[in-house]
């Protein structure tokens, strides 16, 4: 990156921010209130702070990551998007401030849901944050020990489509439950590339992540069997009261076909960089034609 390259200001923030992972955090939450439809009287307005806290958190625990790693040396010689501590461009006292607004946008958007819902939700939000800090920060990062795609599996997939579903509609139903463990997939699936492209670098620096512990090849494969998992999710609603509209949220299956490739192809490094957005962008595809689905089998 020369100097021409290198960005300033918001534009600084929002590549810090790392745009290419926010589908994460708007398909569980669109998925989500699909499900809603299902029973009861869905609270639409209640969807924008659920969407509010989703996208607070993944912002957050960006920023979060970002401050730990760059603090620890570990993105001392990272391959992949720009990091703002480990790049020297941002101070990382500037990094963490940053993080916590994120997570405190999503306390009070979290609140105003609780006040509406119930009071548990509360609990919900403050394991989260905890767990968006703790995956890289702290002297036991849990996301060095190879468990970070169980955080993200949770908190993006499970908590995150049924907490949506919840606050829409006032209940959880077993769709909701199945729709996020497809989610789940999806954002894990973020993830397992990601640290695919980085196990040289998190095996020289320690950093212990899963696809550090299992290696590449089984890092591969296990990408790929998250995809085959999600499929199995949507034929399973599909056969049950959900009926064949679902079967819509193959299309986004089919539309991770090209960055699928690529990881099967053995690409490594930078090559694998291109992966991360073409996982996102197939992403929201998915999450799209699924709530469209779930939608359409509920109306």
């Amino acid at each position: 990156m020369t100097s021409n390259d290198v960005p300033s200001g918001f534009r600084l923030w929002l590549e810090g921010a790392r745009p290419r992972t926010l589908p994460a955090a708007v398909v569980p939450v669109l998925i989500g209130a699909a499900t809603a439809t299902e029973t009861g009287t869905p609270h639409w307005w209640r969807l924008l702070p659920a969407a509010v806290v989703s996208l607070a958190l993944q912002v957050g625990v960006n920023y979060a990551n970002d401050y730990s790693d760059g603090v620890k040396g570990t993105d001392d010689k990272r391959v992949g998007p720009l990091r703002l501590v480990g790049s020297g461009l941002v101070k990382p006292p500037a990094v963490k401030r940053a993080a916590f607004v994120a997570f405190g946008i999503a306390g009070v958007a979290g609140g105003v849901l609780a006040l509406q819902t119930t009071l548990w939700l509360v609990v919900v939000g403050l394991c989260a944050i905890l767990a968006a800090w703790f995956y890289t920060g702290g002297p036991r990062p849990y996301g060095y020990a190879g468990l970070g795609e169980v955080f993200v599996f949770v908190f993006f997939g499970l908590v995150a489509t049924v907490g949506t579903g919840y606050v829409v509609c006032g209940e959880m139903t077993p769709a909701m439950w199945w729709s996020g463990v497809a989610a789940g997939c999806w954002s894990c699936a973020l993830l397992v590339v990601n640290n695919l492209r980085d196990i040289p670098g998190d095996t020289v620096s320690g950093k212990r992540t899963l696809a550090v512990r299992i290696g590449d090849g089984r890092t591969r494969a296990f990408f790929q069997l998250l995809f085959v998992v999600a499929a199995l999710v949507i034929v399973v609603l599909s056969v049950g009261d959900t009926g064949p509209w679902v079967l819509l949220g193959l299309t986004g299956i089919v539309s991770a076909w090209k960055p699928v490739s690529i990881v099967r192809s053995g690409a490594k490094g930078r090559d694998l960089i291109a992966v991360l957005g073409g996982v996102g962008r197939a992403q929201l595809v998915f999450g799209v034609s699924f709530a469209v689905g779930l939608f359409i089998a509920y109306s």
